[in-house]
């Protein structure tokens, strides 16, 4: 059998809180983020964190002076190698794209595995150029200057693959009966946002959340859910930009205003970090107890969720049949490596945005 090592891609996140500066600044001087001259880019990377920096320090110290997001990722990746034991030898690497483990970190582990084969697996379920598109063009980068040629397949998105939707079902569907049961409620699904001058330029990641949500809905129903209020929405909006809405928190006072509970379910994110503990937990937890929301409860993140990593599995297996390196997307669209995003989206993955 072959030796396959699956390289398992996520956002990172500072270990400490004196790494929450240079962790910024890698953010901020990523061409993905601030499209702009390298020099120019520099600059405002060191001036944009350095104005940032206590702010976000003041986040991370709430949930212990670090992100979670690289043990969780660790798990996820040992759970995907577990699901995988049917192939053979393989090994799962996690790499981030702003902080430890760097993409030429990632690549030096690959590369003393020598693996026959690598499938590069996001774990953001929704293409975006600033995501999944930033992290490939690192990779690949990071590869290059190390010399590693074992052939590739990639993954661009699986934003309605069954086991994902699955898990966001089987996880949802509990506390949205039990908040129904106290009275109406609305069940908000909030991914992250982006400014709209990105969505103007071809980037799918709006539409595919949008679709993400239809599947899980979908599921819902499926399970008996019928005739209750949801709403997809963005959070996490910074800067003077204008941001795809409606906004969560705009939603949440929605809800608060009507007299509704509200569920909301984290759906663009399968790991729990500051955005999750801080921003939905705290955050918007004050924010719809002053809006006078009747009962608030957020949902989990798939995590390691059998349905989700033995979906990721069947995906990697999708991917190891494809004839090229070139992105596809992940779940039945795969089986016949077509294009899932509409035409309009010129920045779609399979069309060489990943």
């Amino acid at each position: 059998m072959a030796r396959v090592a699956v390289i398992l891609f996520n956002l990172g996140g500072p270990d400490n809180l004196d790494a929450v500066k240079p962790f910024l600044r890698n953010l901020f001087n990523d061409p993905a983020i601030i499209a702009a001259p390298r020099l120019i880019r520099r600059l405002l990377s060191w001036y944009i964190a350095t104005r940032r920096a206590r702010h976000a320090k003041a986040i991370y110290s709430k949930i212990g002076g670090s992100s979670p997001i690289r043990l969780q990722t660790e798990k996820q990746a040992r759970a995907l190698e577990v699901a995988l034991e049917d192939l053979g030898e393989v090994k799962v690497f996690p790499c981030m794209r702003y902080w430890y483990p760097l993409s030429d970190q990632a690549v030096k582990l690959v590369a003393d595995f020598a693996p026959d084969e690598i499938v590069l697996l996001p774990l953001y379920p929704q293409f975006s150029t600033t995501t999944t598109g930033s992290s490939i063009a690192d990779w690949r980068r990071a590869a290059k200057e190390a010399g590693l040629t074992a052939a590739a397949r990639t993954v661009c998105c699986y934003a309605q693959d069954e086991g994902f939707i699955a898990a966001q079902v089987a996880l949802i569907l509990p506390r949205l009966q039990a908040a129904r049961a106290v009275g109406p409620t609305t069940l908000l699904l909030s991914a992250h946002g982006l400014p709209k001058k990105i969505i103007a330029r071809g980037d799918p990641y709006q539409w595919q959340v949008e679709q993400t949500c239809e599947a899980v809905i979908a599921g819902l129903e499926a399970h008996g859910m019928e005739d209750f209020d949801w709403q997809v929405c963005y959070q996490s909006r910074v800067g003077p930009l204008e941001w795809i809405g409606p906004a969560t928190g705009d939603e949440i006072a929605r809800a608060g205003a009507d007299g509704r509970a509200v569920v909301l379910a984290p759906i663009a994110f399968v790991s729990e970090h500051s955005e999750t503990l801080v921003e939905l937990d705290m955050d918007y937890r004050d924010l719809a107890r002053d809006a006078g929301v009747t009962h608030y409860d957020r949902v989990p993140t798939v995590g390691t969720k059998d349905r989700f990593i033995n979906g990721l599995a069947d995906i990697v297996r999708q991917a190891l049949a494809w004839p090229d390196d070139r992105a596809r997307c992940g779940g039945k669209t795969g089986e016949t490596g077509g294009r899932c995003c509409a035409a309009e989206f010129g920045a779609c993955g399979h069309e060489g945005g990943a």
